[in-house]
């Protein structure tokens, strides 16, 4: 008995620790296997926990909300059905032709294409120390949970932002002079797209109804009875500025259907998303060499999402009494996640809208 007793005291507990090598101490990093510490920088700190005196009330961070995962068509995964999953369609017929009397026409193919989309999973976590959590005058578990919650839905929202990218379906706006609104040059790509203080690839409503004239020429179906696109704050603020889009709001408000919704034009309903693509680098940058911003356009339909069955978005809570290690020195917060695997189904029913703005020269890609 006394030689079993031995070899249980010989085991070492702290491996049975699970928060990894970042504590979140009272006064700088803890790595949780070596005891090296790491400070704090100017961003990320806990300083203003443990100050005597501090604002009651700490500035609410903004938060994420899903906005290109409501127009998605979803298709459900099974559990034990592997991480694939595949959209099927009909091909379509040619009209008919004349017939001649006497003569069998020759027929037409029939056959079925398909799209596939698989996932994958995305976690992350942080741990908090004891002292932290016992000392700091906030909840530190709830506040973590809250900014782990909005960190989930980010990491969503641009996992489908970027799927929708690699689509060829894409419209230019014009090179606008600024002067006189008059059209300066039509770019084929980010390159030509001008940002100057003369001459601006601009997202004006004249480009919103060529972008919903090429969705009915491509007889895009509706999403109840309207296009949507998805647009970023500093597209938006150059298209609002614009006369008729001044004169189509000034006394009607339409009932908003779907998150951020801040208008409509030219049959196209407008979704205001500060996480709308924002794009440079030597494939993106525009002819100053600022950034470019993607507006997408959707009808019914024109992309699907994965809902994976057990494998949503789980918050994962652990107190120190489960994962502190022998002492219980620290709790950890984390989420994780199955991918949707968002796949383009249609190519004509997204349309991306290469613009330039005002904000061309300062905004940051994200």
């Amino acid at each position: 008995m006394k030689t079993i007793f031995y070899a249980l005291m010989r085991l070492n507990l702290q491996l049975f620790a699970e928060a990894g090598n970042v504590v979140n101490a009272t006064g700088n990093y803890v790595n949780a296997y070596t005891g090296a510490t790491t400070e704090f920088d100017n961003v990320n700190t806990m300083n203003g926990e443990l100050k005597t005196f501090y604002d009651t009330e700490l500035l609410e961070n903004a938060r994420v909300e899903l906005f290109y995962a409501q127009f998605a068509k979803k298709q459900t995964l099974p559990k034990r059905h592997g991480k694939t999953v595949e959209w099927r369609k009909w091909n379509t017929f040619a009209k008919a032709t004349k017939l001649q009397e006497g003569v069998i026409p020759t027929g037409q193919k029939f056959g079925m294409s398909y799209k596939t989309g698989s996932i994958d999973q995305y976690g992350t976590y942080a741990a908090v120390s004891d002292t932290l959590e016992l000392r700091a005058y906030d909840d530190v578990i709830l506040g973590a949970t809250e900014e782990m919650g909005a960190s989930a839905a980010e990491t969503q929202e641009t996992l489908i932002r970027d799927a929708l990218l690699v689509n060829t379906n894409v419209l230019y706006c014009d090179n606008i002079t600024l002067a006189d609104g008059t059209v300066a040059g039509t770019p084929t790509s980010p390159a030509a797209m001008e940002a100057s203080a003369t001459v601006m690839s601009l997202f004006t409503p004249d480009m919103v109804a060529k972008a919903v004239t090429i969705m009915k020429k491509n007889r895009v179906p509706t999403i109840n009875g309207k296009y949507y696109a998805v647009i970023h704050p500093s597209v938006a603020y150059d298209l609002r500025k614009s006369k008729e889009w001044i004169e189509a709001h000034k006394y009607a408000k339409p009932d908003e259907i779907f998150n951020g919704e801040i208008g409509e034009l030219h049959n196209c309903r407008f979704i205001e998303n500060v996480f709308a693509p924002i794009l440079g680098g030597d494939t993106y940058k525009n002819k100053a060499g600022g950034v470019t911003y993607a507006t997408y356009m959707f009808g019914k339909d024109a992309f699907g999402i994965i809902d994976p069955e057990g494998g949503a978005l789980e918050m994962i809570v652990k107190d120190k009494s489960q994962v502190g290690g022998p002492l219980n020195q620290f709790s950890t917060i984390g989420y994780k996640f199955e991918t949707n695997g968002a796949t383009i189904l249609y190519s004509e029913r997204t349309l991306r809208i290469m613009s330039c703005s005002s904000y061309s020269a300062t905004d940051e890609t994200n």
